[in-house]
């Protein structure tokens, strides 16, 4: 392999470890903001790994048709040893700035929702329960009115029916006594139907 492939490949190297860094400082502050539960933390270090590994052959591949050397191990630790040297506390920093950001901005557009969204509807619904109380306070008010002022004209037209209604009902008796006992020996039946289903 030519010289200007092995520098090539050692500069891709240097990268894949400043990218490992600046990937798991972010994943352990955004982990440790979020507070993940314990039994999470290993299985996301396994899917850290794996992600890594497979990403830095993918590059050694394109760089050098996937040929390990000892180079490539020097540029992956330099690379590594370079960020947390230089990068890893501005990167930290960064990263938790960036999460309350997104928190504020979260924080702000709940704000938001509930000021413009939730609080008018909430207000037109005690609005509209208000107003239909006292409609129906009005309506029921208005209802008594009407009964009280046509009250005389009830009785006095009980009083002219009452020679016509008095021998109906007399001539209806029969018939609702009938009925109610036609009713009773329905649900008799009825009862011995059901018990009948039930037995057999």
């Amino acid at each position: 392999m030519s010289l200007d492939a092995q520098g090539w490949t050692l500069a891709m190297m240097l990268l894949s470890g400043l990218g490992m860094g600046l990937v798991f400082d972010g994943y352990r502050v955004i982990s440790n903001e979020l507070r993940f539960s314990r039994w999470w933390i290993p299985v996301l270090d396994l899917l850290y790994w794996t992600a890594a590994t497979i990403i830095v052959f993918r590059v050694l591949f394109e760089s050098n048709d996937g040929e390990v050397r000892a180079y490539v191990f020097l540029g992956l630790l330099i690379g590594i040893c370079c960020y947390f040297w230089l990068f890893s506390r501005p990167v930290i920093a960064l990263v938790r700035w960036l999460i309350r950001a997104v928190r504020k901005m979260l924080h702000i557009g709940a704000s938001i929702f509930e000021l413009v969204i939730i609080k008018p509807l909430f207000l037109i619904y005690r609005l509209t329960r208000v107003i239909l109380g006292v409609l129906a306070a009005l309506t029921i008010f208005l209802f008594k009115i009407v009964l009280q002022l046509t009250r005389p004209l009830w009785l006095l037209l009980g009083w002219l029916l009452g020679p016509v209604l008095r021998p109906l009902g007399r001539l209806m008796a029969p018939v609702a006594v009938w009925w109610d006992k036609g009713k009773r020996v329905r649900a008799v039946g009825g009862f011995f139907s059901r018990l009948w289903k039930r037995w057999f």
